[in-house]
C-alpha cells in the first residue's frame, strides 16, 4: 500500500464517527438465529438457470435491482414471500408496508430464515441480510421503520417470489 492510499483510508476512517449511528438492527443482528435453518452449502454458479439472469446477479452477485422497477413493491395480498432460489419464506405479507423507497419492505422477517452480516461497500455502514438457507442475498435493514419495531428490511424485489395465502407453498429447492 503506497502513502496516499494509506492516506485516503486512515481519511475515510476519521470521517465514521462522523457517520451517523449505525442501524440498531446492525447492532443486535435481529434476525440471525444459528442452527434455525440448515445451510445447503450449495455453490452460487449452481443457481444458474434455476433462476433468471437478472436474479442471478442480485441474489448471488449482490446487485440492486432499480427503484420501483419490481411489481412485488405493489403486492398487497395475504400471502408469504419466499426466496427465489431457494423457496425459504422469508416474510409474511402482515409485515409488508409502504416505505415510500420503490423497493419492497418488511418490519421484519421470519425469524431464523435469514442471517445478516455488516456492509461497507458504500463506506456506510448497513446490515445487508441474506436467505439463512442458500446465502442468496436479499437487501438491507435499516432502523427507520415504522412502530413497534422501528426496521425497514428493504428487499430486491428479484430475489423474492410472491404466494398467495390460498396457495400452498411451494417445495423447497436444493
Amino acid at each position: 500500500m503506497n502513502r496516499r492510499t494509506l492516506l485516503q483510508h486512515l481519511g475515510s476512517l476519521a470521517l465514521l464517527p462522523l457517520l451517523p449511528a449505525c442501524s440498531q438492527a446492525a447492532e443486535r443482528q435481529p434476525a440471525s438465529r444459528a442452527g434455525a435453518v440448515v445451510a445447503l452449502g450449495k455453490a452460487h454458479a449452481e443457481w444458474r438457470g434455476v433462476v433468471s439472469d437478472a436474479a442471478y446477479a442480485v441474489l448471488f452477485e449482490e446487485e440492486t435491482e432499480p427503484s420501483a422497477s419490481s411489481p412485488l413493491n405493489a403486492e398487497k395480498r395475504p400471502g408469504t414471500f419466499v426466496c427465489a432460489a431457494c423457496r425459504l419464506p422469508l416474510f409474511d405479507s402482515a409485515n409488508k408496508f409502504e416505505s415510500g423507497t420503490g423497493w419492497p419492505s418488511f418490519t421484519q422477517p421470519i425469524a431464523g430464515h435469514v442471517e445478516s452480516r455488516r456492509d461497507f461497500k458504500l463506506i456506510w455502514p448497513r446490515t445487508e441480510y441474506h436467505c439463512a438457507r442458500c446465502g442468496g442475498h436479499q437487501g438491507h435493514v435499516f432502523n427507520d421503520g415504522p412502530e413497534p419495531r422501528g426496521e425497514r428490511w428493504c428487499n430486491n424485489g428479484l430475489a423474492l417470489e410472491f404466494i398467495p395465502r390460498d396457495q400452498p407453498l411451494p417445495e423447497l429447492r436444493s
